[in-house]
């Protein structure tokens, strides 16, 4: 570990964590149980939108924004426990309300994949934002009883590296919409923040955030049987089951 990576905060340490390999994924978790007695909140904040995939064969955004993130929760989840009051906070977007789960294409790709557009590189993003929402009402559901709750959010757009992997004509279709909703990296963590330190708030668990507030998830994202039968799903391909 790098103390104070890039930050200047001796309290800040960097760890090596690979969400596209659920063997990065199972080694940051064995060491980070190692050598930290706490842990008190998790955020799931990674989001891809690009072609590829993962070291497993998965289709990228659906391994790296909730597979990866799905198995580092759960590796984690007995610390979290033991620490609590603890929370899970997991970054979804406003577009999980495009996005729609088909069980027959999360398995690897065996065979070469073949090049994919930017436009099913965008549905397959909006896809595994809806995992992150159904991921949490699940969470929720398991937690329930514990002192771990879980949150779930919009964050604002953010014009970060998430749009450098698009094409250049898609960047070009998104700018004008980024700017119109746009955030600079600091205002698009109000939401993270608030779901992270905000008091009062965990009769909440399991519910989706936007601009600090609770907001109402597209009717896919309150669908209970989609959410454990993702879980369900999600054990099997990392592993778990």
């Amino acid at each position: 570990a790098m103390h104070g990576y890039g930050s200047g905060n001796p309290q800040v340490v960097f760890m090596q964590l690979d969400l596209a390999s659920l063997k990065s994924v199972r080694s940051f978790a064995e060491t980070f149980l190692k050598t930290e007695p706490r842990l008190d909140i998790l955020i799931n904040n990674a989001g891809v939108i690009s072609p590829g995939c993962t070291e497993e064969g998965f289709d990228l955004a659906f391994g790296v924004n909730h597979l990866g993130h799905f198995l580092l929760t759960n590796l984690l989840l007995e610390r979290l426990w033991r620490c609590g009051p603890s929370r899970v906070i997991t970054v979804s977007a406003l577009l999980h309300r495009f996005g729609s789960i088909d069980f027959q294409l999360l398995a690897p790709q065996t065979d070469a994949v073949p090049p994919q557009s930017a436009w099913s590189s965008l549905q397959a993003y909006c896809n595994s934002k809806l995992c992150n929402v159904l991921f949490t009402r699940e969470l929720a559901n398991r937690l329930e009883g514990t002192d771990v709750t879980c949150y779930t959010l919009h964050p604002g757009v953010i014009y970060t590296e998430l749009c450098c992997n698009l094409s250049q004509w898609l960047q070009l279709l998104m700018m004008p919409l980024a700017k119109l909703f746009l955030l600079d990296p600091s205002g698009g963590c109000q939401t993270t923040l608030y779901c992270a330190l905000q008091e009062g708030i965990e009769p909440l668990s399991g519910r989706y955030f936007s601009n600090c507030a609770l907001q109402q998830v597209g009717a896919n994202g309150r669908d209970d049987g989609l959410a454990k039968k993702l879980w369900e799903v999600s054990e099997r391909l990392t592993g778990m089951a």
